[in-house]
């Protein structure tokens, strides 16, 4: 421990190398995913005198949520810290260099799948709240470690309802501020992108390929729904132009399924793409979905087939403002770990923060340690540096924030 720091970093590096460790792949199906690590996080929250709350969100997927009571939790704010211990699939252990369970720190970096994506920043907001409740504070921290946010975010969902529902124990006041610890490299990120999963299924009638008149093929139809796409990515891309932190709106077909290669000679009965759209404030979301589903609707006549757009999630835009109270808050976090002004950036995908603001109407920002674009690759790492780093960020920032009057309040 050095001497300005009001927590040990073997603590932090310690916590981070275990739970890097446990194998909390989110694939369908999987009957266990965070539970071995939300085990872990509850008993370390339990041994700091926390309250801590385990709420199943789906079978085998455990959330957990720690609440930090300060010396007035009624006439002062409520900080969230957020953040989730599932992570994306090692795939081809060949393409890593090194074991992708390791959890060991070889020169300056802490290696394994989940130690930028998102377990460092887990353990980060863990020991900066736990080092805020040693030094006293007013207020209350509520530490959120929520599941499934590598999948369709099912535990932000069950605890936005719940906060809505006054149904988080501990939490009978509204959270002033939600800092989400996803790897940012340094930057505080206010805004997101938006997006948009949905499918296209078109679906004719299956037939002989020697006598395709005697089916409906609905593959020319989506053929041709492929080629339209680029041009309303475009016609959007030159309404909305360029976000200065997010970039460009992007239309992409990622999944393709019709026909058999074993039954080359059967014309398929139905044909589905799957669509991941990437948004920028400013896009309609209900506009752009009738378009793509008018879009379909003409082919499906064209072709003379049946067609059905399913959303399969919406999640807005995240576009909080740079002078809300948690965004000044972390930036003074970062000048005060860094010695230098934060970066203001964007994050190129959705989080947790997504659903929280887009849900339960919170303000939330994003802010880690971890290489904003080295999540879900092999050989993942992230820095003992910026894991230290962001930990003092975290206390600052929380001190900065709780400091203030309430949120809404008169001045005092």
């Amino acid at each position: 421990m050095t001497p300005q720091d009001e927590f040990d970093p073997a603590d932090v590096l310690a916590l981070t190398a275990a739970l890097v460790r446990l194998r909390t792949v989110n694939v369908a199906g999987s009957r266990v995913v965070e539970t071995p690590a939300a085990e872990l996080v509850a008993s370390t929250m339990r041994g700091f005198g926390w309250d801590v709350t385990v709420t199943e969100v789906a079978p085998g997927r455990p959330s957990v949520v720690g609440v930090v009571h300060g010396r007035s939790s009624t006439t002062s704010r409520t900080l969230m810290f957020e953040g989730h211990v599932d992570v994306v699939t090692e795939g081809d252990p060949d393409l890593w260099s090194f074991d992708p369970y390791a959890g060991d720190v070889v020169d300056g970096r802490l290696r394994g799948r989940g130690s930028a994506d998102m377990k460092s920043g887990v353990a980060a907001m863990i020991y900066a709240a736990r080092a805020v409740q040693l030094g006293g504070f007013d207020g209350r921290i509520v530490i959120g470690v929520l599941a499934d946010e590598e999948g369709m975010m099912l535990g932000a969902k069950r605890f936005a309802a719940d906060l809505q529902a006054g149904a988080v124990p501990g939490v009978d006041r509204p959270i002033d501020g939600v800092i989400v610890c996803e790897p940012e490299g340094g930057e505080v990120c206010p805004v997101a992108k938006g997006a948009i999963r949905l499918t296209v299924q078109f679906t004719g009638l299956m037939a002989h390929g020697a006598m395709p008149r005697m089916g409906r093929n609905p593959l020319p139809a989506l053929g041709s729904l492929l080629i339209a796409l680029p041009e309303l990515e475009r016609s959007y891309h030159a309404e909305v132009g360029t976000h200065p932190l997010l970039g460009d709106f992007s239309l992409t077909p990622t999944v393709l399924t019709g026909g058999r290669l074993d039954q080359m000679n059967v014309i398929p009965a139905t044909a589905v793409l799957a669509l991941d759209v990437r948004t920028v404030p400013g896009i309609d979301h209900p506009g752009l979905i009738a378009l793509i589903t008018r879009l379909a609707e003409n082919l499906a006549t064209e072709h003379d087939l049946e067609v059905r757009v399913t959303v399969l999630d919406d999640r807005p835009p995240v576009d909080t403002p740079i002078d809300a109270p948690v965004v000044r808050s972390m930036m003074a976090g970062h000048l005060a770990a860094a010695g230098v002004p934060a970066v203001i950036g964007g994050v190129p995908g959705t989080t947790d923060g997504t659903i929280l603001t887009r849900d339960a109407g919170l303000t939330t920002v994003v802010y880690g340690p971890g290489g904003k674009w080295i999540a879900h690759q092999a050989d993942e790492y992230v820095e003992v540096d910026e894991i230290i780093d962001c930990t003092r960020a975290y206390i600052a920032a929380a001190r900065d924030f709780l400091s203030a009057q309430p949120i809404g309040s008169a001045p005092r």
